[in-house]
């Protein structure tokens, strides 16, 4: 089988992701990221679906973006927007972080001799962050064949975003029917320490409307309305 690194950040999309690569056949090794984030109840997720989806190997790898803050998600003195999704990019945006772990992806790629990595980043649906679109996509992946020993002796890499246009609805039609339990995942910014939802940040917002959207009961456990 061919391989496949799938980032799985213990999401809805991102599982959905990797229940694609399974299905296309790829042996699927599943990378996560403790970067500083100021919960870890995804990571716990991340593990869960990595197992429940069959995934070869789940590691963590670890860098810490608390140090710098600049967003709600690494940096406990800015609140988590809870209003509604907005215009423009929303403090929940982390500066460099799929950069570096894209990078980091790669770095692991290249050592497994793995030439395909799976990316859940979204387009449509999601909160407006500028490294989720397909022309960042393009661009890193241009940057990797550039950069890397593997590339230049032939054997390139490609980046799979098979998300990056479909609405929530469509993602959460694909998973179930790829068999992904979302019961297990974890979206929300603010989870509690038993991964349970918010249900109003915009994670949470995105996650409920794209259930509801599609016509599937909603599994997520909210510990508040």
């Amino acid at each position: 089988m061919k391989k496949a690194l799938v980032l799985l950040s213990g999401g809805l999309d991102s599982a959905t992701t990797l229940a694609i690569a399974r299905a296309q056949g790829f042996a699927c090794h599943c990378i996560s990221f403790d970067y500083g984030q100021r919960h870890r109840a995804e990571l716990a997720a991340a593990r869960r679906v990595a197992a429940n989806l069959g995934a070869v190997e789940f590691r963590v790898l670890r860098f810490d973006l608390a140090q710098l803050g600049g967003s709600a998600l690494t940096d406990a003195s800015i609140e988590i927007p809870t209003g509604g999704v907005q215009p423009g990019i929303p403090s929940t945006y982390v500066p460099a972080r799929n950069t570096i772990m894209l990078s980091l992806a790669l770095a692991w790629a290249e050592i497994l001799d793995c030439r395909d990595i799976f990316i859940g980043i979204n387009a449509l649906d999601y909160s407006g962050y500028p490294d989720c679109r397909p022309e960042y996509l393009a661009a890193f992946e241009r940057m990797a064949n550039l950069a890397t020993r593997a590339a230049v002796e032939g054997a390139p890499f490609s980046f799979h975003a098979p998300l990056i246009d479909c609405t929530k609805a469509q993602i959460v039609q694909r998973g179930v029917a790829l068999g992904v339990d979302y019961s297990i995942t974890v979206s929300c910014y603010q989870a509690d320490g038993e991964g349970r939802a918010c249900g109003v940040c915009d994670a949470c917002r995105l996650r409920r409307n794209g259930f509801s959207a599609a016509g599937i009961p909603d599994p997520t456990p909210y510990f508040s309305a």
